[in-house]
């Protein structure tokens, strides 16, 4: 005999306090139900419950033994409706946050391609470079680039984000261009203020990792912002490629330090739910596949 509906059978009974009324829910003979009591009672080696005439009690380890039962129960319900949910097509409004430079010119090219796949889906998106609070600002997930700090929302590592050191030419006409890292010392470097890249800028190459403290004059929260004021000579901005291709195309924007790489992580951050809307696991698959780490820039 199945032993979960035979604890479903006891849950009942304990509930209802009768053999007949635990069948009349289950749609069973109180025979069976009295059959599915006693094989638990037997495989347990303990009496669950005293029986009368009219009524059944609990014995002290029924009532233990209904406790773990419930949460038997209740685990069972929960995996049964995420595979149910994994059936249902997706649907209602995703509410997103991501970086402006990334959310305008990698993640919204690609919005048209899920939302094709999934017709039944309103997209809301949010470009911000402040930190939002995903719980109190109801977003369903947030992209969040730089190193993550302690957090009660779950992760998925994304490809990072490849940041490009460039600057005008007439920047470089006056001030020389920089051939190691450690020569933007003596540079103008334009700061993203607000994250770590304000203060310091990190490379690799072979020399392995070089931490470059820089100063800032003129800092921004907006990469645009940076943009601006590289292509009006200001300094050397370090920004993801990604806002920075098309002026490098152009030669608006000259590189510098090519043969040095500099990342900066990638994550996209959802709560910590157990039963995850197919919409909200739609989005992540599609997110996750298309800037997996593997892929490459």
């Amino acid at each position: 005999m199945d032993r979960l509906a035979s604890m479903e059978v006891f849950a009942k009974v304990a509930d209802l306090g009768s053999f007949a009324a635990a069948a009349d829910a289950a749609d069973i003979s109180a025979a069976m139900v009295g059959k599915h009591v006693r094989q638990l009672e037997e495989h347990l080696g303990v009496r669950l419950l005293n029986r009368t005439t009219r009524r059944q009690s609990l014995t002290d380890a029924g009532r233990d033994f209904l406790d773990r039962t419930r949460i038997v129960l209740a685990e069972l319900e929960a995996a049964e409706a995420i595979a149910a949910d994994s059936r249902a097509r997706p649907r209602g409004e995703l509410r997103i946050n991501a970086p402006v430079s990334f959310g305008t010119y990698s993640l919204s090219p690609l919005l048209p391609a899920y939302m094709a796949e999934n017709p039944e889906v309103t997209v809301r998106l949010t470009l911000s470079d402040r930190v939002v609070d995903l719980i109190d600002e109801g977003y369903d997930c947030i992209f969040r680039a730089g190193p993550l700090h302690d957090s009660s929302l779950i992760a998925r590592g994304l490809r990072p984000l490849n940041l490009i050191p460039c600057a005008s030419p007439a920047y470089l006409e006056r001030h020389g261009r920089p051939r190691h890292p450690s020569d933007l010392a003596r540079h103008a470097c334009l700061g993203f203020s607000g994250s770590a890249l304000e203060e310091r800028w990190t490379f690799h190459g072979d020399e392995g990792e070089v931490v470059v403290p820089i100063g800032s004059r003129f800092s921004a929260n907006s990469g645009h912002a940076l943009r601006q004021a590289a292509l009006a000579g200001m300094g050397v901005i370090h920004h993801a490629e990604e806002l920075l291709a098309d002026d490098l195309a152009s030669g608006r924007l000259v590189r510098v330090l090519a043969v040095w790489r500099s990342e900066r992580p990638l994550h996209i951050l959802y709560a910590p739910d157990r039963r995850i809307t197919p919409k909200l696991r739609s989005f992540l698959d599609f997110t996750t596949a298309r800037f997996s780490r593997e892929r490459g820039s």
